[in-house]
């Protein structure tokens, strides 16, 4: 499916989840049922879509939502948090089984319930409100054992509990209808390569970085400067809402205590004083003020006072519903926080407006002097605004912005991270892993590497689709490069070991004795090498490259001989002590020989493991073989090989000074030598690996029994 039909299929989901989600909060309404099932289209539309569509529908309808009934805007962090659970839910298998399903629903009920009674508290306090759930906290808080704040915590727990079962039972069935072919459909890719399988992602998915990785640097990066320029607005925001709520509630203090002082006559003042409310006009008065208190619910006290030397002689103090006003003539003390205000007062004066929190709380208060027909001030009208109140709305504020912001920071990281993922992370992370999987051991893997890297098909456009091509072009041109050296390599390894076996030619004709023994004794050393690597024998020392170097550097053996003179190398009767010892010498020289080449090639493998074939293929298992008289592993394992090879060849080949001994009796010698002469393992391996010797031993037989003297 191309990606223009893809993208029209997830377009569709998201629109039938917002239809989903308004239908849901409307229906319950209109058939005074008491839930929400606000939240259908959202699971249903985060399980079939994945993160980022589940998480933009969710914002999405408590916007469409706000305009009906703004409130709902504020809940959108709810919504949003429910389809980032629901996704990852579903992701970890929570919808497979139907017991799961209890996990989900509790989850969803923490979210809606839970944080969404505290979001309620923070947003507007708790009341005896008539919402779904304020019946059951009214009978909750009547019981007297819990505060409003857990009876309502636990009301919207419950009541959230019952409508997220029903949401998640409606989405389930919901999700039943969708076709399996249908659901990889509603799937948002945003491919800018060469699409995976859900095999190829999960590797490609992980995070195989030491340190953070680039995932988590994305999302890190995007957070930060998010939750920066959240704090900043925010911040700003708070401060200037702050002051211009301080400032209403001043000016709504000045304005409320004038109007106090305009309504009381100040020549009535001593009288009301005097006499209470049997003065006449002192009830009039009174309701009036009343009246006045109740133009704004901001209002908490409203009271005249006349300032003496002694106190304050209460005038009016207008009672509230939690406290009783003073009776008329009653004293009050000054409030300590009034101390630097005392002479104004006393002068009748103008003050500044008050903020207090002492005999009566955090209070806001304003003076204004009643004065008299002479312009005497014969008391003070004075108002209080409940700062409680105000830090209250700047709480509610602070929860509405911080409720608006995270709904919309859980969107911009989802989209963040959705287009990082296929952006950069996927092509980077594929890119990576093609090139660590990059082989060279044959022509044809390091082709499959190319075309691997090729098949990705990274096109986004920018510096990573440059770097993707140019990472591409050199791995051409490096399997180019590889296939050329390995070529002359093999050329010169060819030219190496044609001019080896030259050279343990030049030595073979001098001695007239051998044959075709450095062809035969090779064979036969990579035929044991490989019966040990069957048995498990030496695995850390028989590698490939090992088992290459003593097979090729097997010829070279016997190279010592050169240096051993032709009457001794070539006499058909037995040879004398001295003679013996002589040629016993061409392990010396071999050594030698070879010693001369190392120094020119110093880190050469190859002729070291030509050193100890030439040094010690005469050293014996018992210590009492030469040159040095080695024993046991303190032998070079490739000298013990061709131990086993040089004597064998040696009893099946003719010599001027004997007839070649039959196959089975030159094996039974080695079997009877194995522990004294040989290396028991490399001689078991050597007997196992029967018909491997035999086919070498009858392809060169022919022409070891038709020479002559030889």
């Amino acid at each position: 499916m191309n990606a223009r039909k893809q993208m029209l299929h997830v377009l569709g989901l998201c629109v039938a989840g917002v239809v989903l989600n308004v239908a849901g909060s409307r229906i319950p309404g209109l058939l005074g049922i008491p839930l929400f099932l606000d939240n259908i289209g959202t699971i249903t539309t985060a399980v079939l879509g994945g993160y980022l569509p589940g998480i933009t529908i969710g914002y999405i309808t408590n916007l469409i939502n706000g305009i009906h009934d703004p409130t709902t805007a504020y809940y959108c962090i709810l919504t949003v948090l429910i389809a980032v659970t629901c996704t990852w839910m579903y992701k970890k298998g929570f919808f497979d089984k139907w017991y799961r399903l209890i996990a989900v629903i509790l989850a969803l009920a923490a979210i809606g319930g839970g944080l969404g009674s505290i979001l309620t508290w923070l947003l507007y306090g708790y009341g005896m409100g008539e919402g779904i759930s304020a019946p059951f906290t009214r009978q909750l808080y009547e019981t007297g054992k819990m505060s409003l704040f857990w009876a309502q915590f636990l009301s919207d727990i419950s009541i959230d509990l019952v409508d997220k079962t029903v949401t998640v039972v409606i989405s389930v069935i919901l999700l039943r209808f969708v076709p399996e072919k249908l659901k990889s459909r509603f799937v948002v890719e945003g491919w800018r390569q060469t699409p995976l399988t859900n095999e190829e992602r999960k590797v490609v998915g992980r995070d195989f970085s030491k340190g953070m990785g680039l995932r988590s640097k994305i999302l890190v990066i995007i957070a930060v400067i998010t939750l920066f320029i959240a704090v900043v607005t925010t911040g700003i925001s708070f401060f200037l809402y702050h002051s211009t709520t301080l400032n209403d509630h001043i000016l709504q203090a000045k304005t409320i205590a004038q109007l106090a002082a305009t309504a009381v006559d100040g020549g009535a003042v001593d009288r009301f004083l005097e006499k209470g409310e049997s003065a006449k006009g002192y009830i009039e008065t009174e309701n009036e003020l009343k009246e006045i208190k109740g133009a704004s619910p901001d209002i908490e006290y409203v009271y005249v006072y006349q300032i003496l030397e002694d106190g304050c002689h209460v005038v009016f103090d207008l009672d509230t519903p939690e406290v009783k006003g003073a009776e008329p003539g009653e004293i009050i003390p000054f409030d300590e926080s009034f101390s630097e205000y005392i002479p104004n007062l006393l002068r009748g004066e103008d003050i500044d407006v008050v903020i207090s929190d002492e005999t009566f709380g955090w209070l806001l208060t304003a003076y204004k002097p009643i004065r008299d027909s002479s312009g005497a001030c014969k008391a003070y009208a004075a108002v209080d605004i409940s700062m409680d109140r105000v830090r209250m709305n700047e709480v509610s504020f602070i929860a509405k912005v911080v409720a608006l912001f995270f709904g919309f920071f859980i969107l911009i990281l989802a989209i963040g991270l959705f287009l990082a993922e296929y952006n950069l992370i996927m092509p980077i992370n594929t890119m990576a892993l093609a090139s660590s999987e990059f082989a060279t051991n044959s022509e044809a893997s390091r082709e499959e590497s190319v075309e691997r890297m090729e098949r990705i098909g990274i096109n986004t456009g920018d510096e990573l689709e440059n770097l993707y091509h140019a990472v591409t072009s050199t791995m051409r041109e490096t399997v180019g490069y590889i296939t050329d050296v390995q070529n002359k390599s093999e050329t010169i390894t060819q030219m190496q070991n044609g001019l080896i076996l030259v050279l343990a030619d030049m030595v073979e004709s001098r001695d007239k004795c051998t044959g075709d023994h450095v062809r035969k004794t090779a064979a036969y050393t990579r035929v044991i090498m490989d019966q040990m690597r069957k048995n498990g024998d030496y695995t850390d020392i028989l590698t490939d490259e090992f088992v290459s170097d003593v097979e090729n550097s097997a010829p070279l053996h016997d190279v010592g001989k050169i240096k051993v003179s032709d009457m001794i190398l070539n006499k058909p009767g037995k040879l004398t002590d001295e003679e013996f010892e002589e040629m016993k010498k061409h392990t010396v020289y071999g050594k030698e020989v070879i010693e001369q080449a190392i120094r020119i090639v110093p880190d050469s493998e190859y002729l070291r493991e030509a050193q100890n074939l030439a040094a010690y293929h005469h050293e014996k298992w018992n210590g009492m073989g030469y040159p040095e008289g080695l024993a046991g592993e303190a032998i070079p394992l490739s000298a013990r090989i061709m131990a086993v090879a040089d004597v064998f060849d040696a009893l099946v080949s003719r010599r001027s000074y004997k007839d070649p001994f039959p196959y089975e009796k030159a094996r039974d010698i080695i079997r009877k030598d194995a522990g004294s002469h040989f290396d028991p393992t490399v001689a078991k391996a050597f007997l196992e690996a029967e018909e491997e010797v035999r086919r070498v031993y009858e392809t060169h037989y022919e022409t070891s029994a038709g020479e002559k003297g030889t």
